[in-house]
């Protein structure tokens, strides 16, 4: 089964990789990704696959099924074609997609086999307003046995941990007045904002280590000589689990509060950016793709232990089902994501290879779990217990 896995992959490898470097030579910023939407829907379409578009009314969201026919585990694999502003594919999601189509087409190939059905769902904005966020809210993984997709990187490295993450605006409304000629008629809204920025220096002390809170000043007056009336903080902040980021908001909410109240403004607080929840790796789902790396010939040395990288949308998805995201190495060089330097490499002949090469050992993790039942119940019973 997994030769004939193998040969699908391998005999679309041309279109797979033309797909990649269309998607990474045509960058699109998130929910703006419609380039990368119709090359992926039509490819998943010309395989037989039935396409949901516009999923939650989301444009460029799709979700692409393949039903065997029999009764099996739902296999799902997670498609990123979003962009950065002004660098473009520095982040690898031009690999990414095709490394989760890639597996789904060649998973199809062996499913009549094993029974149950393949979702890709094409979810938009991972960089910012994630849409795993809003599928997730509307139960779309719920009857999802288990969630798969790999993310390119220098090296190999077990599905770790990501930071859950709210994402806040700070508004102080204050009163203008002449700075040299009645300061004392005003009432300084920068003045508040930078308050707060103190007063979260200060709350640093007492957090947990994984605590993260940092912000920037995104409106801060108009001139010198204006006392600013209006001024505004946006801050990202962080913690390992769900339950301590909503401490923390509270916390940093209180610090703005205090603010607004030494300095007579008054506050504003929303979300700019949805919130994202912590990643919980499926680890009897981790091993399985790991023993699959062995098995294409990747050394046991050459994998390193999982790591966290920051926040993801797609931890909202891991909360719902058994998930993974591996890192896998795509370039030989010492590039950390997000750079033009890793952007120019995943573009190169290597990189793609290693796109299919992953494809490849995401259709066989899920090809074990579809094949074996007991393995699909451990994953299950591990799931059930993490909640």
């Amino acid at each position: 089964m997994k030769s004939m896995i193998t040969q699908t992959i391998e005999s679309n490898a041309a279109r797979f990789k033309d797909i990649s470097r269309f998607i990474g030579a045509n960058p699109e910023l998130g929910h703006e990704e419609f380039l990368a939407f119709a090359r992926l829907t039509e490819e998943l379409a010309y395989h037989g696959f039935t396409i949901e578009r516009g999923v939650l009314d989301i444009p460029t969201a799709f979700i692409a099924t393949y039903d065997s026919g029999q009764p099996g585990p739902v296999v799902a694999f997670m498609a990123e074609y979003d962009a950065l502003p002004e660098l473009g594919h520095a982040c690898g999601h031009h690999l990414i997609c095709m490394m989760s189509i890639g597996a789904a087409i060649g998973l199809k190939s062996v499913i009549a086999e094993t029974g149950g059905s393949i979702r890709v769902y094409g979810t938009p904005a991972e960089e910012t307003k994630g849409a795993k966020v809003p599928m997730a809210a509307a139960g779309l993984f719920q009857d999802v046995d288990i969630a798969l997709m790999a993310h390119p990187y220098y090296t190999y490295e077990k599905s770790g941990e990501s930071l859950a993450m709210d994402a806040i605006e700070y508004e102080f409304f204050g009163r203008s007045a002449h700075a040299a000629a009645q300061p004392y008629e005003g009432i300084n809204a920068l003045d508040a904002v930078l308050q707060l920025f103190n007063s979260i220096n200060a709350l640093r002390q007492q957090l947990k280590t994984d605590a993260r809170i940092h912000g920037i000043i995104s409106e801060g007056g108009k001139a010198p000589n204006i006392i600013p009336d209006y001024a505004v903080a946006r801050f990202y902040v962080r913690s390992a689990t769900r339950t301590y980021t909503n401490e923390l908001v509270q916390k940093v909410l209180h610090c703005a509060e205090g603010a607004a109240l030494q300095t007579g403004c008054t506050l504003k607080t929303s979300f700019y950016e949805y919130s994202y929840d912590e990643l919980r790796t499926n680890e009897t789902l981790s091993n399985v793709f790991t023993d699959q790396l062995f098995e294409l010939g990747i050394q046991p040395k050459e994998i390193e232990i999982g790591k966290d990288h920051g926040s993801l949308d797609l931890g909202n998805v891991s909360t719902q089902c058994p998930t993974i995201h591996p890192f896998v190495k795509v370039v030989n060089e010492r590039h950390l994501l997000h750079t033009k330097e890793f952007r120019d490499l995943t573009m190169t002949e290597p990189a793609l290879d290693s796109m299919l090469f992953t494809a490849k050992a995401l259709a066989y993790t899920a090809y074990e779990v579809l094949s074996k039942p007991a393995l699909l119940a451990s994953i299950k019973e591990e799931f059930a217990a993490a909640k």
